[in-house]
């Protein structure tokens, strides 16, 4: 029988992303392929003995808290954003963030394991669908001889959802985006970071991505990028503070 304290769990490390807010977040891990990020583990954890043969898997899966949805009490339902959010799922029919256990699961590919004489051994990954900061409870390697099942269905999520839209931004905003960013940037805004159900062309949305604040319009399949503006941020630090 699990005791209140079995049940706690806690975080083995926390993750660096280019997200500080929700809004903007790939609706799937995997969507922001070009895009990396790091994995930093707590200081009981820098052992690289743990890691030993993890650099042979190209992908790997995270379990992870939805820090940000935690709630004292839920609902056997919810709205997936997907069905334009109005229609009701069950709760273990979706992926909604708002469940009895907060709990996250997400696959992406490991880049590199890299490290550092403070933080010890870190990972790069890509294709993170996290927020910066989220904790990490556990790191465990993709099989594709297992995970991958070719005659699965998906329910009321037949294939991809979202349209890609054309991202337009012009030479002198474009120049204020790093380099390393801009790929990443741009698969971000082209699956339509807005909520599914917003249309409205002339509403100014805006995106905080790394550094940034990332402000944009959308009319039609054309997104137009209307300013880039620096802020004081701490994206790619190695710490877990957020």
């Amino acid at each position: 029988m699990l005791t209140a304290e079995s049940k706690n769990m806690i975080p083995i490390a926390h993750i660096r992303t280019c997200f500080p807010t929700k809004f903007g977040i790939p609706r799937q891990s995997g969507i922001g392929s070009g895009l990396e990020s790091t994995i930093v583990f707590e200081p009981e954890y820098r052992n690289v003995e743990a890691l030993r043969g993890l650099e042979e898997f190209s992908h790997i899966w995270l379990i992870w808290e939805f820090s940000e949805a935690k709630r004292d009490s839920w609902s056997p339902t919810v709205r997936p954003p997907r069905l334009g959010g109005n229609t009701r799922k069950g709760v273990f029919a979706t992926r909604s963030p708002f469940r009895p256990n907060p709990i996250g699961l997400s696959c992406v590919k490991l880049e590199r394991i890299e490290s550092d004489k403070n933080d010890g051994p870190f990972l790069i990954v890509s294709g993170a669908d996290l927020m910066d900061g989220t904790p990490i409870f556990d790191i465990k390697p993709y099989l594709p001889y297992a995970d991958c099942i070719t005659d699965a269905t998906s329910g009321f999520a037949p294939q991809a959802a979202e349209r890609l839209l054309q991202v337009v931004i012009d030479e002198q905003k474009r120049n204020k985006i790093p380099t390393e960013l801009y790929e990443g940037l741009v698969q971000v805004l082209a699956h339509d970071p807005r909520p599914q159900y917003h249309d409205d062309p002339e509403r100014i949305y805006t995106l905080p991505f790394a550094d940034m604040e990332v402000r944009f319009k959308v009319k039609e399949d054309i997104l137009e990028v209307t300013e880039i503006q620096h802020i004081k941020a701490n994206y790619g630090r190695t710490d877990k503070t957020p």
